[in-house]
């Protein structure tokens, strides 16, 4: 394994799981991942297609801004991170949840 194939192998953190991120994967056949924040569109592209082995149409990257929270008398602010939705193209599919019953 190369450099290269570890870099694609570190850009997705995880995939997101919320009520917005099953319905574009039930009927846009989009799928939504955590990314690294220095992550771009074609890294994620890369990334998807080596690790799932599926075709990539589309990549939108949103930028999402901490939240400013209290931490007992003290104001914190959670770090900034990047999210990713990955539109599939036809006849691919990725299964993140596992079997539904």
């Amino acid at each position: 394994m190369n450099l290269n194939q570890e870099k694609l192998m570190s850009v997705l953190l995880g995939p997101i799981v919320s009520e917005k991120a099953t319905r574009l994967s039930e009927s846009g056949n989009q799928v939504a991942f955590r990314v690294r924040r220095d992550a771009d569109k074609d890294l994620v592209r890369r990334a998807v297609e080596h690790m799932f082995e599926v075709k990539v149409a589309r990549v939108q990257i949103v930028n999402v801004r901490g939240k400013t929270k209290r931490f007992g008398q003290r104001a914190g602010v959670r770090s900034n991170w990047k999210k990713a939705y990955v539109s599939l193209a036809e006849g691919s599919q990725i299964n993140i949840v596992g079997d539904q019953a």
